[in-house]
């Protein structure tokens, strides 16, 4: 008589010798991130905490997703940029404060792991930190049978880093007759896919090459998210006087809304940079308001600083010899009722 077949963890659906597999490409990946105050024991990363050039030094902390962005990468079986969108969402969050981001923490979750797929990831949120420079420390790696859908995952991340306390920027300093410059996006980053997707799809495949884009849907929705951290960090560096600093993420332009002190508003010529392609499609396709438009999306604007008027071509020079597309995009005015 045969002896009954027993339950395997592998038979549930985890498969432990493939988690381990991909830990390790996780981790050989994440040392690529290692900055200077890295230190490894034993296969473990700490970080110095003693941060010696600042003064008063405050911590910072921000966690985010990609959303349904991710939908795009598992229809699309591209894997490779998605990571750089998890570790925009939360860095730039931590630069528009004035901090410098240091470490960064991802989870990816998954029904079913394939090593392969979790490396792309691994690579791109790797690839992020390198832009933002900042260190992967570690991480989690969680396979959850029967909870996504085959061949889908999800994705979260936390950043950490400082800002010395005198220069912590809030809004507060924002006043009557100050300027706002809008920095260029890269595209939708990771905000309004459900709308993007729900207008766009229903006329179009992913692989379909579209001339206004100059490119295939699916690719140009994949555009990765532009990271601001070092072209922050430039600006203050270079002494420029930042009074406020926005991240353009869901919400839209609510997110420049909420840095104005509350006797003040923000006023915006939405005319005032180039609108890019892909927003145009996404507006005539859907037939979507503009008031929708400008509160679900970034419209070609990632980040937005709020300066002195007089300081406003000195700091639109800096921000461009750090590497970004500036506009002069409005003016901050008394509130009106």
């Amino acid at each position: 008589m045969s002896e009954p077949t027993s339950l395997t963890y592998k038979a549930a659906g985890v498969d432990v010798e493939a988690g381990d597999d991909a830990s390790r490409r996780a981790a050989n990946l994440a040392r690529t991130t290692y900055r200077p105050e890295i230190a490894e024991l034993d296969g473990v990363a700490f970080f110095d905490g003693r941060f010696k050039k600042y003064k008063e030094p405050l911590l910072l902390g921000g966690t985010d997703g990609v959303g349904t962005k991710l939908k795009i990468a598992f229809e699309m079986n591209k894997h490779d940029t998605v990571g750089i969108d998890l570790v925009a969402m939360s860095v730039n969050d931590l630069a528009r404060r004035g901090g410098e981001p240091l470490v960064f923490l991802p989870y990816f979750a998954t029904s079913n792991l394939d090593p392969d797929v979790a490396e792309q990831v691994a690579a791109g949120i790797a690839e992020g930190c390198r832009q933002a420079n900042c260190s992967i420390i570690g991480g989690e790696t969680a396979e959850l049978p029967g909870f996504y859908q085959p061949g889908e995952y999800d994705l979260a991340g936390s950043a950490f880093g400082v800002v010395e306390r005198s220069r912590v920027i809030t809004g507060e300093a924002i006043t009557d007759g100050d300027v706002i410059l809008g920095l260029a996006s890269s595209g939708l980053h990771s905000n309004g896919y459900s709308l993007a997707r729900k207008a766009l799809l229903a006329e179009f495949a992913l692989e379909q090459y579209v001339p206004q884009l100059k490119a295939t849907l699916g690719a140009a929705m994949l555009t990765p998210t532009r990271i601001y951290v070092k072209s922050v960090l430039a600006a203050l560096e270079a002494g420029a006087n930042l009074h406020g600093l926005a991240h353009i993420t869901g919400g839209g332009f609510r997110k420049l809304e909420k840095i104005v002190p509350p006797h003040l508003q923000a006023e915006i010529d939405f005319d005032s940079w180039p609108r890019p392609a892909l927003f145009q499609l996404i507006q005539q396709t859907g037939d979507i308001a503009e008031t929708e438009m400008r509160g679900a999306f970034n419209l070609g604007l990632g980040f937005a600083a709020v300066v002195p008027a007089s300081e406003a071509e000195a700091t639109r020079r800096i921000f461009e010899e750090a590497g970004e597309t500036v506009y002069l995009i409005g003016q901050i005015r008394p509130r009106q009722d």
